[in-house]
């Protein structure tokens, strides 16, 4: 696994947005934080492009994270939000200069595709929040700060309360996921998720729980679960439901899915679409921790 060089003050970092389109007052404000803590920002031509939900063409926003991916001074690629669309311009890019001048990608939810392209290509990246998520009540958030202290020093720790479905023990492994629906869009392409001997992370938004079990039985039924190190079940935050009632939450729905298989599994992690959504470095190797408290931990190898 390419591990990119962590960032100093001075850094060129780029801000694009491969998906949906992009509010400017919710975005440049966390721009402004990151320019004001001492990087330089460039955001791609696009940004706050408009084509119907996207921010710009499939062209436009590919050709901005092209530039960020050649441009040899940017230390770290930023994805100034989510929502639909990363899946749509995969094949319009050229990944392979990154093997030559690694940088850090960073994002969560819809960049989950890129994630696992990256990991693919052996190229570590980091899951973590973007700029909309910077600031709060014209505060730095503690999303924020996660997110420099893992891309300027590589630390990560993160601890959470216990959780009466966790399934305690302990496990090491490469840590590996993310959006479990991006996940799920890419089974059967090359940028399938390998999750042999790794610990996987999940998390969702307002999916229907029939939709989020379908998913999980996939996972299954490909194997994917089954040789699991470990399990990090993340937020799954505002999930629907039929007017004729599913019958389980988000949770017990993941529990039942796993229910045959041994390894330690942990829910209610700081991560996802919640407020406080802090970073994790995917590639990496970490230590889960499932006993009275669940302890996920990156290990330097």
């Amino acid at each position: 696994m390419i591990f990119p060089e962590f960032l100093q003050k001075g850094d060129r970092i780029r801000i694009v947005a491969p998906a949906g389109k992009v509010q400017k007052d919710k975005v440049l404000p966390g721009i402004e934080l990151l320019q004001d803590v001492g990087y330089e920002v460039l955001a791609g031509k696009h940004v706050f492009g408009r084509n119907f939900q996207y921010a710009g063409s499939d062209e436009q926003r590919a050709a901005d994270l092209q530039e960020a991916i050649n441009d040899v001074q940017t230390k770290a690629i930023i994805c100034a939000r989510g929502g639909y669309g990363t899946i749509r311009t995969i094949e319009k890019i050229d990944f392979s200069p990154l093997l030559k001048n690694p940088k850090w990608l960073v994002g969560f939810s819809d960049v989950t595709v890129l994630h696992s392209i990256l990991n693919k290509l052996g190229l570590a990246s980091i899951h973590g929040a973007m700029p909309a998520f910077f600031l709060e009540n014209k505060k730095p958030t503690r999303s924020f700060f996660s997110l420099m202290e893992l891309l300027s020093t590589g630390k990560s720790q993160v601890e959470t309360m216990t959780n009466s479905l966790n399934r305690a023990g302990v496990c090491s492994g490469e840590l590996v996921g993310g959006n479990l629906s991006l996940l799920y869009s890419l089974q059967g392409t090359p940028w399938q998720i390998d999750t042999s001997g790794k610990i996987l992370m999940i998390e969702d938004l307002s999916e229907y729980l029939y939709h989020l079990d379908r998913m999980m039985q996939n996972f299954r039924l490909t194997g994917q679960l089954k040789n699991l190190a470990g399990l990090v079940v993340a937020a799954f935050s505002e999930m629907q439901d039929n007017e004729s009632p599913f019958g389980k939450s988000a949770y017990e729905i993941i529990q039942d899915a796993v229910k045959d298989y041994h390894f330690p599994v942990c829910f209610d992690f700081p991560v996802g679409h919640i407020p406080k959504n802090l970073s994790l470095m995917l590639g990496a190797q970490y230590r889960l921790e499932v006993e009275n408290t669940c302890t996920l931990k990156r290990i330097k190898t």
